[in-house]
């Protein structure tokens, strides 16, 4: 089931320099952490003059799927989704 959640959450993040690219390893939810596992989509949506950075990814066990954005205006991240993948 697909939930939202929008709440701000902690992550730890990585940047590859080669790659040019920045993505999380780890996110804190719930006082638990979740290690990044296969990466899903990632986009940039505006809303105004901000730009928010979807992460769309499973952890690593496979159990959940997260949706997270990163407000690139105050570097704040976000939970808004989560979903154990099975339907209501």
């Amino acid at each position: 089931m697909r939930q939202k959640i929008d709440r701000e959450i902690s992550v730890v993040m990585y940047y590859s320099a080669s790659k040019k690219m920045a993505l999380p390893r780890i996110i804190q939810w719930q006082n638990k952490d979740y290690i990044v596992g296969e990466m899903g989509y990632i986009h940039k949506v505006r809303e105004g003059k901000k730009t928010h950075h979807i992460y769309e990814f499973c952890d690593k066990q496979k159990s959940l799927s997260f949706r997270i954005s990163l407000d690139s205006e105050t570097l704040h991240w976000k939970l808004e989704y989560v979903s154990d993948g099975l339907t209501d």
